[in-house]
C-alpha cells in the first residue's frame, strides 16, 4: 500500500525557513520522479518542486524559484521541500506526489504551513 507522510510544517515569520519531509513507502521510490504541491484555502492545488529519479533534474514553480530548494534521499524513501525567504503567500497546506505514475491517485495528509507577515 502506497503511503506519503508528509511533515515539518508549522507556523513561521516571513523571511523565516522551514525544511518539509515525505516519507515515501509501498512503491519502488528511486524509479518515481517526486513532487510538492500546495493548496491554500479557496485556491486550487499548485505544483511547487519536481525532483527526477536521481535528483539530476529540478523544476520549480515560479513563486518559489530561488527560494525553495527540492531534494530526495533514495537509500532513506525520502523526498524534502527546503523553504527559505518565506512569504504569507506561502501560506498553504504542502503535500507530496508521485507524478506521472500508477501512484498519482494517492495523496497524504499533507503538512500545514502558516506565514505571518
Amino acid at each position: 500500500q502506497v503511503q506519503l507522510v508528509e511533515s515539518g510544517g508549522g507556523l513561521v515569520q516571513a523571511g523565516g525557513s522551514l525544511r518539509l519531509s515525505c516519507a515515501a513507502s509501498g512503491f519502488t521510490f528511486s524509479r518515481y520522479a517526486m513532487s510538492w504541491y500546495r493548496q491554500a484555502p479557496g485556491k486550487e492545488r499548485e505544483l511547487v518542486a519536481t525532483i527526477s529519479t536521481t535528483g539530476g533534474t529540478l523544476n520549480y514553480g515560479d513563486s518559489v524559484k530561488g527560494r525553495f530548494t527540492i531534494s530526495r534521499n533514495n537509500s532513506k524513501n525520502m523526498v524534502y521541500l527546503q523553504m527559505n525567504n518565506l512569504k504569507p503567500e506561502d501560506t498553504a497546506v504542502y503535500y507530496c506526489h508521485i507524478p506521472v505514475s500508477p501512484y498519482s491517485g494517492n495523496w497524504g495528509q499533507g503538512t500545514q504551513v502558516t506565514v505571518s507577515s
